[in-house]
Formats: C-alpha cells, structure tokens, sequence
C-alpha cells in the first residue's frame, strides 16, 4: 500500500513545498502538464503524491483519503472544529506565514483593541438598529476568537472575494481576515486592533488519525524525514 502525501496543487504554496522536500532529499514532481494533478516521488519508496487545492487538504486528512498532507494552520482549525482529534501536526515548514486578524477603518480612532470593538459593536446596535458586520471566509476561527474575547454584539457576513475592500463597498464594518505584509489593509484604510491577531498561521505537515497506516510505510518515511512517528 502507497503512503499518500497530499500537498498544493499549485502557487507558491506548491513550489515552497517542493523546495522545502527536496532539501530533505525527497523530490516531488508533476506528472504531464501543469493541468494534471498527478504526481510522483523520488527519494523515497511506496510514497503517492497527491496534488490538491489547500483548502481540500484537511477534509482530505479528516477522511483518512491521504495520509499526510501540507496545508496552513488556519486551514486545518477552520475547516476542521475537531482538529485535535483527526490531525496530528508532524513539522512547521517555516513558510506560508500567515495571520487571521480582526482590521477596523483607521477613522475608528476610538477602537484600537478588541474591547474597544465590543462597546462599538454595542453602540452601533443602539444607532443602527442591526449588527455591526464582521465580513470573512473564516467563521469558525473568527467566532471561536472573539468568544474568547466576550466580543459577542456582531454579525458575520461570508466574503470569499476581496474581504479588504467589503468595508469601502459598505457591505462590512469591520473584517477578520489572513494577511502577511498588511498593505492591502494600508491601501483599503484599516487598522489591525492591538490584540486583534487570532491565530498565526504557516504551512504544516499533518498526519491523518484516520486514514489505514497498516500497509502504509509511515515508519519509514518519518525516519526518513526525521520525524518522530506519531502515535496514531
């Protein structure tokens, strides 16, 4: 039985990914054109790869379809409430940093943190008559989030386009979004609250708790990446 080995099916997340294993000795390479999603492995015996959107990889994993798999932090908690229960994390990459924040319009001058953003959230509901909206493609970490914080006066609105520009488009108030270099929020006009990061995020290789190991050499591929096998 092959090792299944899930990883991005394309961007930089997919060259990093191939970089960061070949320089660990084990060589993942396309089959046919860049519009195949097949894969093959060289430097290791009995490892299938798999090429996969990133966003596919947890439920992938959750499923036991693939045995390992490279995806983001934010991507296994969000898409996977019960993540400790059906991931293991194996080793950081050290690339595809990423953080989930809470950003508010800078003319906000008065809301620079999370409480401030609670009596707002309050306040507008009194001016308004609805929920202040929180627009986002992360509702599970951003509830989750907030609750830890007793933000609870608000309302999520899903955006799976241009979160950053849902505030000028008035359709948000506020959003909670993935970012690394924060221009985008500069050039829309919003500020990450002072303890408005919920989760830092990087690529990750995880392991599957229910895919079938049994004729499956995780053993020896962890050996040969020099991961402690994990108990599965």
């Amino acid at each position: 039985m092959m090792l299944k080995l899930g990883v991005p099916s394309k961007g930089r997340l997919q060259a990093d990914t191939f970089e960061w294993f070949a320089q660990r000795g084990v060589t993942l390479k396309r089959t046919e054109s860049d519009r195949e999603y097949t894969g093959s492995v060289e430097g290791v015996d009995n490892v299938q790869l798999v090429l996969l959107s990133a966003g596919e990889i947890p439920k992938e994993l959750a499923k036991g379809r693939i045995h390992l798999g490279v995806t983001g932090t934010d991507l296994i908690q969000e898409k996977l409430p019960d993540h400790v229960g059906q991931v293991i994390p194996l080793e950081e990459m050290g690339f595809g940093f990423a953080d989930l924040i809470i950003a508010v319009p800078k003319v906000w001058v008065d809301v620079n943190c999370l409480d401030d953003l609670d009596a707002a959230a309050a306040q507008f509901r009194k001016d308004h008559g609805f929920r202040l909206r929180i627009a986002t493609k992360y509702h599970n970490l951003v509830r989750a989030g907030l609750r830890d914080f007793g933000v609870a006066d608000y309302q999520l609105v899903d955006s799976q386009g241009a979160t950053e520009g849902t505030v000028k488009n008035l359709t948000a108030e506020a959003i909670a979004d993935i970012t690394s270099s924060g221009a985008t929020l500069e050039a829309n006009h919003l500020k990450i609250l002072s303890d408005g990061v919920l989760l830092k995020s990087q690529a990750t290789v995880f392991a599957s708790k229910s895919a079938d190991y049994r004729a499956a050499p995780l053993a020896e591929f962890c050996t040969k990446m020099g991961w402690e096998v994990p108990q599965l």
